[in-house]
C-alpha cells in the first residue's frame, strides 16, 4: 500500500484514500480510485449514473468497505474497530437515516444522543437553524415536502459539527433558494477550514463552491482539475468523455 501523501502545505490530509477498488462478484464498481482532501477543499465528483460514485462516498464514509486500497481520516486507517476515528465525518447519503413519525427536531435531538452531545434538544435546533429550518421544527418528518426532507438529513449530517462531510446528491429536490443556502453553507465551511466530498448530477449548484473537480466513468476517474475550469468550457467536454 503507497504511503500516506506527504502534505505540500503543512497540513496533513483529513481524508485520504488510495488505490480504492470495490468488486460485486465480476463487476468492478470502483477501479483504482486515489482521493486526497484537506482542510478547506471541496472535492465535487462528476459522472453518469452507474459510474461508481455512490460506491465510492459509501467507501469513504466506512459503510462499504474496500476489496482493496484504504481509506485514511486524519492519519487514521478507516479499518480500525475504534468508533472515533469515523467521528469527524458527517455523511448525507441516498437514504435519509429519518424516522417519518417523529419530528426534524426529535429525528436530530435523538441523533445528538448516539452521538453524545451535551444538549440534544439545543444542538438539533442549532443544526436546523443553520440550514434555515427553524420553523420546520417541530413537524413530523412524513409531513414534509422531499426537498424539506434532503435538508433536514443535512442537518443531521452536519449536527455534530464534522471535519469532513460525505454528500451524495445534496441538491436533489431543492428550490433555487434552499440550493442557495446549502451552497452558502459549505462556503462558509470551507472558509473554516473544514473539507468536503459532493457527487452531484448538477454541475451549476456545485461548480463554483469547488477548490476540486473530478470526472468518474465505468468505476475510474479520467479527469482531475483543480480549480475547476469554466464550467461552459468543461461541459462539451464532458459530453465527448461520455461518448468515448
Amino acid at each position: 500500500m503507497p504511503p500516506l501523501t506527504p502534505p505540500a502545505d503543512g497540513s496533513s490530509p483529513l481524508l485520504e484514500a488510495h488505490g480504492l477498488e470495490r468488486r460485486f462478484g465480476n463487476t468492478r464498481a470502483v477501479r483504482g480510485v486515489d482521493i486526497t482532501v484537506r482542510g478547506g477543499e471541496l472535492v465535487a465528483v462528476f459522472g453518469p449514473n452507474g459510474a461508481g460514485k455512490t460506491t465510492l462516498l459509501r467507501m469513504l464514509g466506512g459503510l462499504v468497505r474496500p476489496t482493496s486500497g484504504r481509506v485514511a481520516v486524519k492519519g487514521r486507517d478507516l479499518k480500525s474497530s475504534d468508533p472515533e476515528v469515523r467521528r469527524p465525518i458527517g455523511l448525507l447519503s441516498h437514504q435519509s437515516f429519518l424516522y417519518d413519525d417523529l419530528t426534524a427536531a426529535e429525528n436530530l435531538a435523538f441523533t445528538a444522543r448516539i452521538y453524545g452531545l451535551a444538549e440534544p434538544r439545543g444542538a438539533a435546533l442549532e443544526s436546523l437553524a443553520a440550514i434555515g429550518l427553524e420553523h420546520k421544527a417541530h413537524q413530523p418528518v412524513r409531513s414534509l415536502s422531499r426537498g424539506m426532507v434532503q435538508r433536514v438529513a443535512l442537518a443531521r449530517a452536519l449536527l455534530a459539527e464534522p471535519e469532513i462531510l460525505l454528500l451524495d446528491e445534496p441538491f436533489t429536490g431543492l428550490d433555487a433558494p434552499a440550493a442557495r443556502h446549502i451552497q452558502d453553507v459549505l462556503t462558509s465551511r470551507r472558509s473554516k477550514g473544514l473539507g468536503a466530498v459532493v457527487v452531484s448530477h448538477q454541475f451549476a449548484e456545485v461548480w463554483d463552491i469547488a477548490s476540486h473537480m473530478m470526472v468518474m466513468i465505468e468505476g475510474a476517474v479520467i479527469r482531475r482539475e483543480s480549480p475547476p475550469p469554466p464550467l461552459g468550457s468543461f461541459l462539451p467536454e464532458y459530453e465527448s468523455l461520455l461518448r468515448e
